[in-house]
């Protein structure tokens, strides 16, 4: 690489990880004010809250991780554009498409960290800033109610009611299928999970096996015994999907479509995001050269303005499809990709106007 690409990576690769090192400490002040109440009435040991920040800093980073890069990108262009030095070297004879390369490197390397960061660590720090929120900052809501689930090609389960810290059921149902034909029924007032013992224990257990003449009944007011779900099964599952790498991930989705599961298109929304979040690394970065390498009359209020404007506007279509896609039957797939492509043709637009 030439002076030119050195000197722009560097700025580039710099502005980012200030821009990272400036807004996680104001997210984490920010989050800590919010829950410090609850922190010290649960009196929380100090190693949890620790954990809990650092996972919380890999949450947050990943989860704006675009947004950074888009704004340090509009910072420093801006920068270079209101010094000058952007027309010093399309003036020496540079191409404005040679003077995109180093801003395409920068984005190769900051696409690859987003990979290793999504596919890798972001699901760990997922997992302990959730169970952190649930164990400590929301209570009563690990509990689910009415819970109807088909947990295989034969089994139908129900619970009234399940409470995910006691690891306790009420009103437990479970409907066996062979061929269409059901031929045995469970029920029982509670069950519960032991897991010293990694058995269910049923409270008032009845099963009826259905006959072709005679049906078989048994009852006991105590009966410990296995099942072919897991825990999981039961619990609330709503960020599940953050918490599993790729290959876990892809296997969960395959187990739950076969189950019916009413959560699959949430599931999908984070497996495709996996893969469509470094793309739009390097769409929010041609927009962002796009945009602020001319030199304006205002200066760079003007193009961090109207960066922080198609900021919003691009985390507004990400917010709304994303809802549509988990809380309806929207295509997940169209829901993740739609916003990279609408961008996308942005990013065509002003680029080719800015070489004019």
């Amino acid at each position: 690489m030439k002076i030119l690409d050195w000197y722009i990576l560097k700025r580039y690769l710099f502005t980012f990880l200030v821009m990272l090192l400036l807004f996680i400490p104001i997210g984490i002040t920010v989050h800590l004010a919010e829950k410090i109440n609850k922190i010290l009435e649960r009196e929380v040991p100090f190693v949890e809250i620790a954990l809990y920040f650092y996972d919380f800093t890999i949450y947050f980073a990943h989860l704006l991780f675009p947004l950074f890069l888009f704004l340090s990108v509009i910072w420093f262009t801006s920068k270079l554009a209101n010094n000058t030095e952007i027309v010093a070297f399309l003036s020496s004879g540079v191409s404005y498409t040679r003077f995109l390369r180093p801003y395409i490197i920068g984005a190769s390397i900051v696409a690859i960290a987003s990979i290793v960061l999504g596919l890798y660590m972001a699901p760990n720090a997922s997992k302990g800033f959730n169970d952190f929120q649930y164990k400590y900052l929301k209570s009563g809501k690990s509990d689910v109610k009415n819970l109807l689930k088909q947990i295989n090609d034969n089994d139908i389960i129900y619970v009234s009611h399940f409470d995910a810290k006691k690891n306790t059921g009420k009103n437990f149902v479970l409907e066996h299928f062979e061929k269409g034909k059901m031929t045995y029924k469970i029920e029982a007032k509670s069950i519960r999970f032991i897991k010293e013992d990694s058995v269910y224990r049923l409270r008032n257990y009845f099963k009826r096996v259905i006959g072709d003449n005679n049906d078989i009944l048994e009852s006991k007011r105590r009966k410990d015994t296995l099942f072919s779900f897991d825990l999981d099964d039961l619990t609330p599952v709503e960020y599940i999907a953050e918490t599993l790498k790729y290959s876990d991930l892809v296997n969960f989705i395959d187990k739950e479509e076969k189950r019916g599961s009413s959560n699959i298109g949430r599931y999908k929304l984070e497996k495709y995001r996996k893969w469509s979040l470094p793309v739009s690394v390097f769409i929010l970065t041609i927009i962002g050269v796009a945009v602020s390498s001319r030199k304006r009359r205002g200066g760079m209020g003007v193009n961090l303005a109207l960066g922080i404007s198609i900021a919003m506007i691009f985390v507004f279509f990400d917010k709304i499809f994303g809802t549509l896609a988990s809380q309806s039957d929207f295509p997940p797939l169209i829901a993740v990709w739609f916003p990279n492509f609408i961008f996308g043709i942005l990013s065509v637009f002003l680029l080719y106007n800015a070489k004019r």
